[in-house]
C-alpha cells in the first residue's frame, strides 16, 4: 500500500453550472471529489487528503491533508460558483501545502479537475510542471467539460513536464450519459502505479458505494467500527420491538375472535334452552289450576264492580265465603277480594253521610241562599227541596211505626201473664 498525501483541486467556476454532466457539472465534480477521497483513506489509514478551489474570489484552501474522511466530505457542502479557473495558482498553493505536511514519508500527489477553458500558455503550464517535478510531485489530472482554444493539448503538455516514470496520469472525460465517478473508477487515478494494483481499486470500488449502500447502515466498519456495532445494536433492538408488537397484536386479536365465538356460542345456547324449555311455575300449577285462578279472578272482578252475574252484591258473607275459599298459595287473588270489599265498605259509608247531609234543611236553605241568581220561593225549587226531604221523613216515620209495634207487642205480653 502507497503511503501518500493528496491535495485535490476543485473547479468551481461559472462553467460548472452546464449540464452537460447529470446532474450538472460541479455536482458530477463533486462526486467524483468524494469518490477519491474515500478510496484513498481506505488504502492506507495514514493516508491523508485535503481539498482546495481554483476560482471565485481567488484558490482557497477548504481542508488541509488529513485522514479524517467525515471533515473533507463536510467541506465539500455549500461551496459557491463563480468566476474563472486559475489553474497554475491552485497547483502552486497545493505544492506548498504538501510540503507543510507531517508525516514527510508519504509521498505527495496533486489530483486536478479542469472543467472550463485554461486561460494560461502551454510554457507557463510546463514551467510548472517542471517544478512539481523536481520536488517530486506527481500530478493526475481530470480533464472533462470544455475542449476549446486547446485545453486538451496544454494539459497533455503539463502531465509532460511533470510526469516521472509513469507516476502523472491524465483522463480525458467525454460529456454523456455515464457519470464522471464511474468512468474514472476503471482508470490509472484508482489503479495506480502498479503498487498495490486491484487492491487499490477495490479499496477505491467500496469507498465508492460506502455513502449509498456497500455497508451496513451506511457507515464502513472499517472508519468507525464503534458507530457500526451501535447501529447494528439499534437496528437489532428495533426489530425485536417490532417482533414482540407484532406477536402481541396476533395474540390480541385471536383472543378478541376467541371471546366473540363464545359469547356467540353462549346466545345461542340460551336462546336454544328459552325455546325448547316452557315456564317451570306454569308446569308446576298445570292447566286446571290456571283455569281455577281465572276463574276466581273474573268472580273478584265482577264483585268490585257488583257485577249480578257474579251471584254477590258485595256483602260480608259473600266476602267472607271467597275469602275462606281462597287458598294462602293465591296472595294475588286474596289483595283483589280485599280491595275489592273495601271499596264496597266505602261506597255504602259515603251514601249514607250523603243521605244525612240532604236531610239537613237548615244547610240546604243556606246553600241555595248563597248560589247567585236562585230564588228560594221559586216553585222548582220548593219542589226539589220536597222531594229531598220526603225520603229521611219517610224513614222517620217507617221508624216510629216499628217503635209503635214494638210496643204493642210488649203490651199485649204482659196482658198474657
Amino acid at each position: 500500500m502507497v503511503l501518500e498525501a493528496t491535495m485535490i483541486c476543485i473547479d468551481n467556476s461559472e462553467w460548472m453550472r452546464n449540464g452537460d454532466y447529470s446532474p450538472t457539472r460541479f455536482q458530477a465534480q463533486a462526486e467524483a471529489v468524494n469518490l477519491i477521497c474515500g478510496a484513498k483513506t481506505q488504502s492506507n489509514p495514514e493516508n491523508t487528503v485535503g481539498v482546495l478551489t481554483m476560482a471565485g474570489k481567488g484558490v482557497r484552501v477548504l481542508v488541509t491533508p488529513t485522514s479524517d474522511f467525515g471533515k473533507i466530505l463536510a467541506c465539500m457542502h455549500g461551496l459557491e460558483i463563480g468566476g474563472e479557473m486559475n489553474l497554475t495558482s491552485g497547483i502552486q498553493v497545493a505544492q506548498l501545502a504538501l510540503k507543510h505536511r507531517q508525516n514527510k514519508k508519504q509521498q505527495q500527489r496533486i489530483i486536478v479537475f479542469a472543467g472550463s477553458p485554461i486561460k494560461h500558455d502551454k510554457k507557463v503550464l510546463e514551467a510548472i510542471g517542471k517544478k512539481l517535478k523536481k520536488n517530486s510531485v506527481a500530478l493526475d489530472i481530470v480533464d472533462f467539460g470544455e475542449e476549446d482554444d486547446g485545453k486538451p493539448e496544454k494539459l497533455e503538455a503539463l502531465l509532460a513536464a511533470v510526469n516521472n516514470n509513469d507516476s502523472s496520469h491524465i483522463v480525458h472525460v467525454p460529456s454523456g450519459p455515464s457519470a464522471l465517478s464511474d468512468v474514472l473508477i476503471s482508470t490509472p487515478i484508482f489503479t495506480g502505479d502498479g503498487e498495490g494494483g486491484s487492491g487499490f481499486a477495490a479499496a477505491a470500488a467500496a469507498a465508492a458505494a460506502g455513502g449509498v449502500s456497500s455497508f451496513d447502515f451506511g457507515v464502513d466498519p472499517n472508519l468507525d467500527p464503534e458507530l457500526a456495532l451501535a447501529l447494528r445494536v439499534s437496528m437489532e433492538e428495533e426489530r425485536a420491538r417490532q417482533e414482540a408488537a407484532a406477536k402481541r397484536a396476533a395474540e390480541e386479536a385471536a383472543r378478541q375472535e376467541k371471546g366473540t365465538e363464545q359469547a356467540s356460542s353462549s346466545q345461542d345456547a340460551v336462546m336454544a334452552e328459552a325455546a325448547g324449555s316452557s315456564d317451570p311455575v306454569a308446569e308446576k300449577k298445570g292447566p286446571e289450576l290456571m283455569d281455577e285462578e281465572t276463574a276466581l279472578l273474573e268472580q273478584a272482578l265482577a264483585m268490585s264492580m257488583d257485577d249480578p252475574r257474579s251471584g254477590q252484591t258485595g256483602s260480608a258473607s259473600g266476602g267472607d265465603t271467597i275469602m275462606s275459599d281462597t287458598t294462602p298459595e293465591d296472595p294475588d287473588i286474596a289483595l283483589a277480594l280485599q280491595m275489592s270489599m273495601q271499596d264496597t265498605a266505602k261506597d255504602s259509608s259515603t251514601q249514607s253521610e250523603m243521605s244525612k247531609v240532604l236531610g239537613d234543611q237548615n244547610f240546604l236553605s243556606s246553600i241555595i241562599d248563597s248560589l247567585p241568581g236562585v230564588n228560594r220561593d221559586d216553585s222548582s225549587i220548593k219542589d226539589l227541596l220536597a222531594s229531598l226531604q220526603g225520603k229521611p221523613e219517610e224513614k222517620k216515620e217507617e221508624e216510629e211505626k216499628k217503635e209503635e209495634e214494638k210496643k204493642e207487642g210488649e203490651g199485649s205480653k204482659d196482658a198474657g201473664n
